[in-house]
């Protein structure tokens, strides 16, 4: 029997979903799975792609691995259908969850859970999680300052999840350093002294290790390029252009009716 805590609870739509469907199989060949996906419009068009080894880590040669793979299958089915941006990171500390496992395995920290169908009227529970129950349907969250009559603890339904991440606080950086989530940030000997005088000095947590692609377009061959042009504002910008895939170019310069 399948073990459904490794199945992905929550799922991307639209241009995100053609993405997953194109690049899944592959990350998953290579010893990792996909987290999220998410397609913005940050520089334009972005494409942000979390992934991560089946014990939550991602270092920075995973990034670029996965970015070697998938990056000639993006091209070849070109389902962003623009220019892009491909970042790939790591969930971060505060990450997503989006299998049962996560929940399991993150049980006892804070999160926020927003559910996709309402449950008695209420969408949105930030709370402290806890492991899936047996059947494995619903996640209990322990629900802090409830009023009166109300009760401190819900059972919610995993079918049902809109969206749900950790909440950053010191334990879970703590945690989450612990189980090798990420190198400590470094300090200078200034902070150095300051973390010393006392327990409570606030050291900020690291953050997603990320792999950025922004590959240039290739120049056109010229047998007679013309220095003039080469050296021209418009010529130096065009060296960092954001992802253009195959289809688009030739879609671009008139060739595709």
């Amino acid at each position: 029997m399948a073990d459904t805590s490794e199945k992905r609870l929550i799922t991307e739509t639209g241009v995100a979903a053609r993405v997953v469907q194109v690049i899944e199989a592959s990350i998953e060949g290579l010893g990792y799975r996909v987290v999220r996906v998410r397609v913005s419009s940050a520089n334009g068009c972005t494409v942000q792609i979390m992934a991560e080894r089946p014990d939550g880590t991602m270092t920075v040669d995973d990034c670029e691995t996965v970015s070697r793979a998938i990056s000639p299958l993006l091209d070849l089915d070109d389902p962003v259908g623009k220019a892009y941006y491909l970042e790939i990171s790591s969930p971060g500390i505060d990450r997503p969850l989006v299998r049962a496992v996560d929940f399991e395995r993150w049980a006892g920290y804070e999160a926020k859970i927003e559910l996709a169908i309402p449950l008695d009227g209420r969408k949105r529970f930030r709370g402290i999680i806890r492991a899936p129950n047996p059947d494995g349907l619903t996640v209990p969250i322990d629900l802090p300052d409830v009023k009166e009559g109300l009760p401190s603890r819900i059972d919610l339904p995993l079918r049902d999840l809109g969206d749900a991440y950790l909440v950053l606080t010191d334990d879970l950086v703590r945690e989450s350093l612990r189980r090798g989530g990420g190198p400590p940030p470094m300090l200078d000997d200034e902070d150095e002294d300051e973390s010393e005088e006392g327990d409570e000095a606030e050291v900020a947590p690291p953050a997603p290790l990320k792999k950025k692609v922004e590959r240039p377009l290739k120049p056109k061959a010229s047998a007679k390029p013309k220095p003039e042009k080469i050296e021209t504002e418009a010529s130096r910008a065009n060296k960092a252009k954001p992802v253009r895939t195959k289809a688009v170019r030739v879609k671009d310069d008139g060739k595709l009716h």
